[in-house]
Formats: C-alpha cells, structure tokens, sequence
C-alpha cells in the first residue's frame, strides 16, 4: 500500500525530538508506571559483626581483605577516624591501636549467610526483587502505590533490623538508576536513611550534586568523554540531547539518560546462572610443594562444585592456572594456565578434582615459591539437560544423590563436616585469617552460649 502524498510540512528537529520522546514513552508505557527501591545494607561486614557481639554497638570496626592485607569494610566510626577505604593494614596499626578499632578478618561464609537472610526476608515482605550484590537489592514495589511510601520503607527497615540485626538505607524512585542516586543520598544526607526523588524538585536538587561517576552505570573513562561535550554534572546530562548522548556512549548512554527522567529502560531481573564459576585465593605462606598445590587446587573445586550444583548446572570443562607473586623478580616470577574439556558435563566433584590435580601437575615447575592458584569450571549448561557419548558414560542419577547428600550434610553441619580426601588436612598454605570472629550461623560449635 503506497502512502498518500504529506500535505503537511516536516516537522521541525525541536518538534522530531519530542515525538520520539513520546514514542519511547509510549514504548515503556508499562515501564512508566513502575516504582523501584534501593535496598542498601549500612556498612554491611561491620554491621555483620555486630549482629553476635552487641558490645561492638558504636564502636570503630575495619574489616581486612584475604590475607588480613588491607582494609576493605570500615564502620562510620572508624570512617570518622580517617581510615581510607583499600588501605593497607600497616600503615595504620598506630592509629587503630591508639583509637581501639576492632579489626576483624573477612569471614566470606559469615557474611554470605546473613546476606541469604536479608534477601529472603526483603522478598517475603515485597517478592519482586533482583539480588545485585552481596549487600544490595532492587525491590519493585509499584503494588505499594497507594501508600504513603516513606513509611512503607521505615516499615521494611524496622522489619529487617529486627528479624536479622542488619541496619539498611533504602533509595526511592521511578526508575532503577534513580532509585540508585536516592539510596546514595538516603545513606549520606538523611537520618531516616530514607529518601524518596520522585518528587521533581528533589530530583532536579539531587542531580544537581551528584558528579558524573556518581550515576550508576557511568564509569570514569565514560565521565571524561560526557565531559568533552560540556556535560559535567548528573542534571546536565539529564538535560542534554540524546542523539549527542547516544552517539558518545551508545545506546546504554540514552537508557541512562531516560532513566534519570523518570522513564525507566531496566526491570527487575532474575538471577541468572553464571556461565563460569571461579574458586581461587592467595596463600597465607608461599607453596613450594606440589602435594600442597594439589590440596589448594582440590579444595577450590570443591568449593567450585557446591555453586555449579546450587544453580543445577554441570561443567563441560575446567582451566586451572598457577603463579607466583606479581611484585618479586623477573626471573622468580612464573604464571601459566591450562583447560581440559570432559566429554560429557558434569557435576561430580571427585570426578573434576581428578582432572584438576592432573593439570595441575602439568603446570608445576620446581624452584618457584608460589602464591596463587585457581580453577574456573568452563562451558557451565544446565543439569535437566542431560548429555550422552558412545565414549564415555556416567550414572547422573547415582552422582546427583552423592552429591546432594554430600551438601546436605555441608549445610545441616557445617561447612567442611565432610570433604574429599584430596583437600588434605592440615592446610598449612591455607589463606591467613588470625582475627576471623565465629562462624556463627553455619557452626553448630561457634553459637554463643548463654549462662
């Protein structure tokens, strides 16, 4: 069917540009009407620690990275003292000691079990929400639109504090990315630890003090460039053209645009599950010994298989590599890798730790200290689909009953209550931690006693 002549004048490029921002609304019509929030928990690994150790209430905490090397978790009281975020522990041990600040080592489990309650509690208060980070989660809370909304929020924080113990800032808005900036000002500015910016007025206020790499999705490298075309503050670029906009960052660039407009691109997503999973940590002592390298490299698998089996995936191959320390001499230094393929997927833990020691034989070299090794399970697909070869055969129903009652003694008893034999005892190049606190909600052995 051929168009009938135009009988009137094109528009103008003014007038182009509001029709397509009435087409992308019409697009997100659906989208339009949504209302995220912002879960943040405050100062997430310290307030871990005070959850089983009330006395810690008030007090200045730091947290240190693995191999109790540098600060990487600081309470508003050690924040206050001027402990900077990633520094090294050594630098300021005077001021620690001087100041009595609790300094504890990371306690990965610890935190990751608490960080399973929070969420599962956010989604039985709320049910649609996207995990985005150990101490972070999106909420779509559109179905609370008839309520007073600030409230609501002051309702979930009191409900999370006291079914877990862990405090929470909550940011409210139209869209995920300003969700986003009203959690940083909900955080920073405001006592409640509440802030809605679906108001105009507060929006524009908010932006017009938020920096370019302040906006979630803006990297440093991409601040430089918007700043190249005179756009210099998070309201400017809210302002700007998005035909500039689109043309200096790509299409993420505009959705970021909409999206402080109130025009909301993103929805709250499932967990999807990781294509690759990698297990791998520095020594607390350098490794010499192969024997030792084979013990740390089991032990990665096996932690490796618990997630590939938590998501019901099997691996379709595993890469193992090996180094020494990036900071000594040229000709100490050593560092390779090296894949193998299974023929068919699996999930068995016995079966990937074989194959792991294998290459890692392979990779050693003699007369190296070495101080890291890690393994990365490959071509990850799901376990409903099984897989078959007239080379090779493997009983899945056998292996997935030893398996799950492998974790689920893990679970019910603790990490490590049964493990491969090929993880060694002993451990002596395990990861340093000598200020780990308990394992509190995974050991049966470390729950408080109470008299």
């Amino acid at each position: 069917i051929r168009r009938p002549p135009r009988s009137t004048p094109k528009p103008s490029s003014a007038a182009s540009d509001v029709y397509k921002r009435q087409v992308f609304k019409g697009i997100n019509k659906e989208m339009n009407n949504k209302i995220f929030a912002l879960v943040d928990c405050n100062n997430f690994y310290a307030s871990c620690e005070r959850v089983f150790n009330p006395k810690l209430e008030g007090e200045p905490i730091v947290v240190l990275s693995n191999n109790d090397g540098c600060i990487v978790a600081r309470s508003n009281e050690a924040k206050a003292l001027g402990i900077p975020m990633g520094a090294p522990l050594f630098k300021y041990e005077q001021l620690i000691k001087r100041n009595n600040v609790h300094v504890f080592s990371s306690n990965y489990t610890f935190y990751g079990d608490m960080s399973a309650r929070v969420m599962t509690s956010l989604r039985s208060i709320v049910g649609d929400i996207e995990i985005y980070s150990i101490d972070e989660a999106f909420l779509d809370i559109s179905k609370f639109y008839y309520c007073d909304l600030k409230e609501t929020a002051n309702e979930i924080r009191r409900q999370i504090k006291q079914w877990t113990g862990i405090p929470i800032s909550i940011g409210i808005g139209p869209s995920k990315t300003l969700a986003k900036a009203a959690n940083r000002q909900a955080k920073k500015y405001e006592e409640s630890n509440v802030f809605d910016i679906r108001e105009e007025s507060e929006r524009i206020r908010v932006l017009k003090s938020l920096e370019l790499e302040d906006i979630w999705g803006i990297s440093t490298r991409w601040g430089r460039r918007l700043r190249t075309i005179g756009i210099n503050s998070a309201y400017e670029l809210s302002t700007g053209d998005p035909r500039q906009i689109r043309k200096t960052l790509s299409i993420v660039g505009e959705r970021i645009y909409h999206e402080l407009n109130g025009i909301s691109c993103m929805q709250i997503e499932e967990v999807k599950n990781k294509k690759n999973i990698i297990s791998s940590k520095s020594f607390g002592k350098k490794v010499t010994k192969v024997y030792e390298l084979e013990e740390a490299v089991s032990t990665y698998v096996a932690r490796a298989c618990e997630k590939l089996r938590s998501q019901n995936s099997r691996a379709g191959g595993i890469h193992v590599f090996l180094r020494t320390s990036p900071f000594i001499d040229i000709d100490k230094k050593y560092s390779n890798g090296m894949s193998s393929f299974f023929t068919i997927p699996t999930s068995n833990t016995s079966k990937i730790i074989k194959e792991a020691k294998r290459l890692t034989n392979k990779l050693f070299l003699p007369n190296y200290e070495y101080q890291k090794i890690g393994v990365i399970l490959l071509n990850i697909s799901d376990a409903r689909n099984e897989q078959f070869s007239f080379h090779e055969r493997e009983n899945y129903e056998e292996s997935d009953i030893l398996m799950e009652s492998l974790d689920r003694l893990n679970d019910r008893f603790g990490n490590g209550t049964i493990f491969m034999g090929a993880q060694g005892i002993q451990k002596n190049w395990k990861m340093r931690a000598d200020r780990k606190s308990a394992a509190y909600t995974t050991k049966l052995l470390d729950i408080p006693e109470v008299s």
